[in-house]
């Protein structure tokens, strides 16, 4: 089978095509033929040996998670009617293994792909829209609030602007560059641009000088903690990522004056995961969320989709295409 391999940790030189023995399933497992395999910060993390310890690995590896394809083989034990269908799932055995054209999954971790539904919009939905939706059960949002979705436009950052504003909230996108201010008006978000010095005087103006209800960090760092200074008091923080390299740092007087829902979060979403992925491809299917698909690659080309996504030169999701 055709995969990327990482041999070293360093940069997106790394990343090498390779040929590996295509897997057989074992008893309760599927064999499923990948069509598109998700990429994104947390690979690139990782692949620089500077991944969250959860997810620990060590060269070599095949880098890489949610994965949309059809069920090929199964394994004893495992209800045939799984063959044939178009799913999306992670390869088995904890992080890693999806940037291959072949994967062995689980069929707890497997999900059927609803009728209509494009297996790349799927495949883009499966982590980031679950995890949106563990976002807002923690941290929920409710008509008329401010919102600010940092970033506003990535894989997650878009899904979650799409619920809030369904939700009734004015939502502020935190973008950077006139091409992804603009998939944020699409969104029904106000953008502003998080480049500019004085971006959050800028957030201000766009609220009539009210300070916000809610802010969602995936960044971390300098824009983060510029993000926690914007919110009024008893507003509410919910930290999910540090693109940046960092988390945000909290100090004692902001924890006393905001609700403060930091990464530790994380760890207590996997339980009612299987729920969410249903609840987020139910929501797909009938129209209501539509993920921001920005570039797709062949798998030979992870490289470029890595060296892309660190040079922010991406919008939405980045998909591999074997």
């Amino acid at each position: 089978m055709h995969a990327i391999r990482v041999s070293r940790f360093g940069d997106p030189g790394v990343l090498e095509p390779v040929e590996l023995p295509t897997p057989d399933p074992g008893a309760g497992e599927l064999r499923v033929a990948v069509t598109a395999a998700g990429v994104g910060w947390l690979d690139a993390l990782i692949r620089r040996g500077e991944g969250p310890d959860v997810f620990a690995v060590e060269p070599p590896y095949v880098p890489g998670g949610a994965v949309a394809g059809t069920v090929e083989a199964v394994g004893a034990g495992v209800d045939e009617t799984w063959l044939g269908k178009p799913v999306i799932t992670h390869a088995a055995g904890g992080y890693g293994g999806g940037y291959a054209d072949t994967v062995i999954a689980r069929p707890d971790d497997t999900f059927p792909i609803p009728e209509g539904l494009d297996p790349q919009h799927a495949v883009a939905l499966f982590d980031d829209g679950s995890t949106a939706l563990a976002l807002l059960e923690k941290t929920p949002v409710v008509a008329g609030e401010r919102i600010l979705v940092v970033p506003g436009v990535g894989g997650l950052g878009s899904l979650l602007v799409q619920l809030a504003r369904a939700a009734g909230a004015t939502v502020i996108a935190a973008v950077r560059g006139e091409e992804k201010a603009a998939i944020a008006r699409k969104l029904g978000a106000e953008p502003v641009d998080y480049a500019k010095p004085d971006w959050t005087g800028e957030v201000l103006a766009r609220t009539g000088g009210r300070r916000l209800d809610v802010v969602f960090d995936g960044v971390g760092g300098e824009l983060g903690a510029a993000s926690l200074a914007l919110l009024e008091n008893g507003g509410r923080f919910s930290g999910y990522g540090m693109s940046s390299g960092a988390e945000t740092v909290i100090g004692d007087a902001d924890r006393a004056r905001l609700t403060i829902v930091d990464m530790a979060q994380l760890v207590g979403f996997w339980p009612e995961t299987p729920r969410r992925v249903r609840e987020v491809l139910r929501l797909a299917a009938d129209g209501a969320l539509t993920p921001v698909i920005g570039r797709t690659y062949p798998l030979a080309e992870a490289s470029a989709a890595h060296s892309d996504i660190e040079a922010r030169r991406y919008t939405g999701k980045s998909l591999l295409l074997p």
